[in-house]
């Protein structure tokens, strides 16, 4: 596998926003956010100036949610915090119980296309596996697992700083659990990108212990504990 250095993961979304992601993002100045119909996500600088933060609030407009993901700057005092999460990072190490599979390898794993938006809305509302919008899929590839015609699992790609990839959006219907789905849809997800030399890596709420004990099997280790946070702007 390449190695890559991880500090570009100390600040995933501009990572992601000043490169892959580019072409969803939204700019004013320092502060750049994504398009509002593909992620909720923002960034500004590592020591922004209250002009900055004038111009992010300008991007999203006034009392709209200002999620800053993992970022450590504070917004101004008016900006009401909506919600705080505890959580973790983890990068694969290129080990686990099993080597990942070629993505043709299994069967059951379907890529999905723009006409599956629908379903993978529905499977979103019906498991909370975290921020997803119509134009998510966007992001990267997604991949579900059908019953019978059906859509009861998905994960796919979300952040892209350089040399990495997020995988995310892990779910799976609560009638289909126990069944592999999420091994099958992470195994074909790290094939993918560790086949294009870019490392694969996560984010986990730390409460989630069954999610964390399940990517650890599959050799993920934690880089670090982040904290997620979101704000109202003014």
């Amino acid at each position: 596998m390449v190695n890559r250095d991880a500090v570009a993961l100390d600040d995933p979304v501009g990572e992601s926003l000043r490169g892959h992601h580019a072409h969803l993002a939204r700019r004013l100045g320092r502060a750049t956010t994504y398009v509002p119909d593909v992620a909720t996500f923002c960034a500004v600088s590592a020591d922004p100036d209250p002009a900055e933060w004038a111009d992010l609030a300008r991007l999203l407009g006034s009392g709209e949610l200002a999620d800053m993901f993992s970022g450590p700057a504070t917004p101004p005092p008016d900006w009401e915090p909506v919600f705080t999460l505890e959580g973790r990072q983890m990068i694969w190490s290129g080990t686990g119980r099993s080597t990942p599979p070629r993505p043709e390898a299994d069967a059951k794993v379907l890529e999905l296309g723009p006409g599956s938006v629908p379903e993978m809305l529905g499977l979103v509302e019906r498991t909370r596996p975290g921020p997803f919008r119509p134009r998510t899929p966007e992001l990267g590839t997604y991949l579900g697992i059908r019953d019978n015609g059906r859509l009861v699992a998905m994960a796919g790609e979300r952040l892209r700083p350089p040399g990495w990839t997020e995988i995310s959006a892990v779910c799976t219907a609560p009638e289909a659990r126990g069944r592999g789905h999420a091994v099958r849809l992470i195994g074909a997800l790290l094939a993918r990108i560790v086949e294009r030399g870019e490392r694969p890596f996560l984010h986990v709420a730390e409460a989630n212990t069954g999610a964390i004990a399940l990517y650890e099997r599959l050799g993920f280790t934690s880089r670090g504990h982040v904290t997620f946070r979101g704000f109202r702007t003014p």
